[in-house]
């Protein structure tokens, strides 16, 4: 197993990393909208959140030698069905290869945000 870490993405603020390669895989942490280089939360609406939660998942993906294209699952929270089209006119911008998905929606996110992204990807 390798474990990848990188100050592109939030540091993992409990116990796990960002993400481990293992059998071929990345198994990506879920990413919140976490701006890495202040800790603070992308404040904005869920547009605003979901685009940054996935770029932290492309920098985890970079930093893995990959990019979304090797996704091959994602996992998606929302704190609200409501915005389930809206996030997913987000997520669609950068998950063009349309992996596996599941999505659901959960009564409260870490730091109360509006959404929360995993992915697992090939490596090679």
């Amino acid at each position: 197993m390798k474990t990848i870490s990188t100050s592109n993405a939030p540091a993992a603020i409990g116990p796990y990393s960002q993400g481990i390669i293992a059998n071929g895989f990345l198994y990506a942490s879920g990413q919140i909208p976490i701006i890495p280089e202040s800790g603070q939360i992308e404040e904005g609406d869920i547009e605003v959140q979901a685009h940054r939660a996935i770029k932290n998942v492309g920098a985890i993906l970079k930093e893995a030698g990959v990019d979304y294209s090797k996704v091959v699952k994602t996992t998606c929270f929302l704190a609200n069905m409501d915005d389930f089209a809206a996030f997913n006119a987000v997520y669609e911008q950068y998950f063009v290869s349309k992996p596996a998905r599941s999505c659901v929606a959960v009564k409260t996110l870490p730091k109360n945000v509006l959404c929360e992204v995993e992915v697992i990807a090939v490596v090679e």
